[in-house]
């Protein structure tokens, strides 16, 4: 097996053990043996033998002696940790984005959350509730990605799980908060249009606040 399809399994298996921990297929601080990875991701065993250092670096896992390997677990210092850390990179990541993004990109961007936002209005149908999840993930991957620094980007989208995995028991969003979180990103693009780095700080601060507050159910 050449190194490069070593590679690639270990990237399919860690996209795998991802999707089915979002999923909640496997549990935050559920115990699991390297033979149930294999059941479970439906990956070869040497694939998840590369995968696991991976994991235990990005924090979603850890080794614990004679026991197995345990997933990360959801705790209050887990909740201060990760929207912390979302503060600091989207903080940064929406100063340069209020530099560097066109004028045809803002508008973009504001078009698509107020035709989704009158949607909702009349009705927050099934297609409307996926569309409104994908621009909100889509949008915070947009602003940190535009950066242009592959390592702050690999760190967003490790921290983006964590933040799905604390909302309670569903990573989804909710029926009742699309049109509140559409307001919220409409509110940072309003001060993008006027590029005023100071406001959209601001804005997306108050965004983050909002979601921790929705994560624990406050």
């Amino acid at each position: 097996m050449t190194e490069l399809t070593t590679l690639r399994l270990r990237d399919h298996a860690y996209s795998n053990f991802t999707e089915k921990l979002l999923a909640r297929d496997i549990q935050p601080g559920q115990i699991v043996s390297q033979r149930e990875l294999v059941e479970l991701t439906g990956m070869p065993l040497g694939a998840i033998r590369e995968m696991i250092p991976r994991l235990e670096a990005d924090g979603l896992i850890k080794t614990v002696p004679k026991r197995g390997l345990q997933v990360l677990s959801i705790d209050v210092e887990l909740v201060r940790n990760a929207f912390q850390l979302r503060a600091i990179i989207e903080g940064e990541a929406i100063t340069e984005f209020c530099k560097t993004a066109t004028t045809e990109e803002i508008e973009r961007l504001e078009t698509e959350h107020k035709q989704t936002r009158e949607k909702a209005i009349a009705s927050v149908s099934p297609d409307i509730l996926q569309t409104a999840q994908q621009i909100d993930w889509a949008f915070h991957d947009l602003i940190i990605d535009k950066m242009g620094n592959a390592l702050i980007s690999d760190i967003h989208r490790v921290n983006a799980i964590k933040i799905r995995l604390i909302r309670n028991s569903d990573t989804r969003m909710l029926p009742e908060l699309v049109v509140p979180v559409l307001d919220e990103h409409l509110s940072i693009l309003a001060a993008l249009k006027t590029r005023d780095e100071a406001r959209a700080v601001e804005a997306i601060h108050a965004h983050i606040r909002s979601a921790k507050r929705r994560a624990l159910g406050l």
